[in-house]
């Protein structure tokens, strides 16, 4: 895993802005604390930012290939997961390999195939190559946007990145944001429409798609998404497939020359995915399964169950840990870091986040990064398989908006007159939803409960699924730790896709054919626990502690969210004694304490990234 930039200039001669190309690849370095490398040759600056996993010794980049009069150069971030099959199939080939590390193998399947290779890749990876043959740089992004890419195309120039940071080090970019950024920020936030990256100069490739940049401007390639199919599999059938993706897709994401560890809640994605690990390393001989899990000081005092948090993870996380026997590492944070975690987590993700969600899972990134560098994680399970209550109550199924975002009224709310004059908060909601359902491939002859479903699983999968693909990948990459997400396995995802909703919830159970897959791999009493999500902090001194530090910028004149908000009407909200009360207005975790965190974090990336609103 790693941080790429660089820029392409055709008119200009580069060597003359290496400062600017060090500068883009510096502010990386915690994306890859291992090494750095730059590289310039007209038209193209090159950087790179470099974490080992695999080959540490001579995997360095830009790797560079001279093939008689054609150089080709690559910067890379990612894993390829069936790279030991690429290299074979190139070395029948006739190819030849230097190194033992995938990111030769991606760059000899780009010269074997050119931009075809995609088609090939099972990994999550975000890449440039410049090709001296064609004259240009191809960009690719993985299946389902693990890894992440910015570009922007300004003046004959085009500048890329992994983080939004990366782009805005370059003098040409500047950041400003005009109505749709900022109703992105205001009313979509934490969550970001695909393709956008809320500066009004940056963009976001898509996930699944490719670009080529050349002397004739910049083209943009689909190749992927997901495609309606029949599903022919029987119950069984279905079950065992899932089986089998899952058991091929761990085999493959074990793989590494650095400490692997699994990141275990004790709920059904992640000890069934610890499960699979442990199962793996006893059958390759080696040791034991480092297991992590994060809790906060006191929580059991404060818990309280409810729908959305049905039960405590601590008792569960005992249970699978004393079942499988693995070396266990609980990680809590107080109060006070949580709180304090929460700027440097708006640095990390270059936007505001999710709060404490995001701060603490910085935080708990930082702790296993002493231990492991990298880890296995069971995010996207629920967007894959329907977990979330969304997909089983009736009001939300229906509710014609994003489920994770119905509060829509109630933040409207919150902001000034004029701003949502400017904003028009309903007509700009409904806009990105519409966007969002028709783009939903469809299969003939399905009836109108059928299409519902299958709506709801497209929206998970491509609207809500990569705001957690982001924060995890922007807070663990700034602690220097790789996640990988076996769930995100683009073979499972277009398989699972396909699954009728009667199959999918065998037993009248969320994720019940996920469960049934499972049997035999998890005790029952943990394979059929309701589902709890990620955990969060249920102190009321945390609640306390960041409704203080909301006041404190709405008492600062200079403040530079002050005009963009209903400031009475949120000091009111911050004053009141029920405000704790306030009902989830993203997702299921980001309520009132969360509310608070999430605008002071507006207010600090306005502050720090010199924001101008235009």
């Amino acid at each position: 895993m790693c941080g790429i930039t660089g820029f392409i200039d055709w008119n200009n001669d580069l060597h003359q802005d290496m400062k600017i190309l060090e500068n883009m690849t510096a502010c990386l370095a915690p994306r890859g604390p291992d090494a750095a490398g730059t590289w310039i040759q007209l038209p193209c600056a090159f950087g790179h930012r470099r974490l080992s996993v695999m080959d540490p010794e001579n995997g360095a980049q830009p790797m560079i290939i001279q093939e008689e009069d054609t150089t080709f150069a690559i910067v890379y971030n990612g894993e390829i997961y069936n790279a030991p099959e690429l290299k074979q199939a190139l070395i029948e080939r006739g190819r030849h390999f230097k190194t033992t590390c995938d990111t030769e193998v991606l760059l000899q399947a780009y010269m074997e195939w050119g931009p075809d290779c995609v088609s090939k890749l099972n990994g999550i990876f975000a890449f440039g190559i410049w090709d001296s043959v064609r004259e240009h740089v191809f960009f690719a992004r993985d299946r389902l946007g693990v890894k992440p890419l910015f570009y922007s195309e300004i003046e004959g120039t085009l500048i890329f990145g992994s983080e939004l940071k990366s782009v805005l080090q370059h003098p040409k970019v500047k950041p400003v944001i005009k109505r749709e950024g900022l109703a992105e920020i205001m009313l979509l936030g934490p969550a970001r429409t695909p393709g956008h990256g809320v500066f009004e100069q940056i963009h976001e490739l898509k996930p699944g798609h490719t670009m080529i940049w050349n002397r004739d401007g910049l083209r943009i390639n689909c190749y992927w998404r997901l495609e309606a199919l029949p599903h022919t599999d029987s119950i069984p059938e279905t079950a065992s497939k899932i089986r089998a993706l899952l058991q091929d897709t761990m085999d493959r994401q074990l793989i590494s020359d650095v400490p692997v560890c699994t990141l275990l809640s004790g709920g059904l994605d992640s000890s069934a995915l610890t499960a699979l690990a442990v199962d793996y390393y006893k059958r390759t001989g080696q040791g034991q399964v480092h297991t992590f899990s994060v809790d906060y000081v006191d929580n059991d005092k404060f818990f309280t169950a409810h729908s959305y948090q049905p039960g405590a993870d601590a008792p569960w996380i005992k249970r699978m840990v004393k079942e499988l026997g693995t070396a266990h590492h609980n990680i809590s944070f107080d109060t006070p870091e949580l709180v304090d975690a929460l700027a440097p987590a708006t640095l990390a993700r270059d936007l505001p986040g999710m709060a404490d969600v995001d701060a603490s899972l910085l935080l708990f990134c930082k702790e296993i990064k002493k231990h492991a560098t990298v880890a296995i994680s069971g995010e996207a399970a629920d967007e894959v398989f329907g977990g979330y209550p969304w997909f089983h109550r009736e009001e939300l199924l229906n509710a014609g908006t994003f489920p994770w975002a119905v509060a829509g009224d109630f933040r409207a709310s919150l902001l000034s007159p004029d701003i949502a004059d400017f904003l028009a908060p309903k007509q700009y909601m409904k806009q990105r939803y519409e966007e969002a359902i028709s783009e939903v491939p469809k299969l003939e002859g399905e009836t109108e409960d059928e299409i519902l479903m299958r709506n709801m699983s497209y929206i998970n999968i491509t609207r809500f699924m990569p705001t957690l693909l982001d924060r995890k990948d922007r807070m663990s990459m700034a602690a220097g730790l790789e996640v990988r997400v076996p769930f995100c396995d683009h073979r499972l995802v277009q398989y699972v896709w396909n699954i009728p909703w009667h199959i999918k919830a065998t037993g009248d159970r969320e994720k019940g054919i996920l469960r049934l897959a499972l049997e035999g791999i998890l005790p029952e009493d943990v394979l059929y626990r309701k589902k709890s999500p990620y955990p969060k902090t249920h102190n009321p001194a945390y609640l306390e502690a960041v409704k203080g530090q909301l006041l404190q910028v709405l008492e600062e004149p200079s403040s530079p969210i002050l005009p963009l908000i209903d400031v009475a009407k949120i000091k009111t909200l911050a004053t009141s004694s029920d405000s704790s009360s306030l009902l989830p207005w993203f997702g299921q975790l980001m309520s009132g304490p969360q509310l608070f965190a999430y605008l002071t974090q507006v207010n600090q990336w306005l502050k720090t990234y010199h924001v101008t609103i235009k």
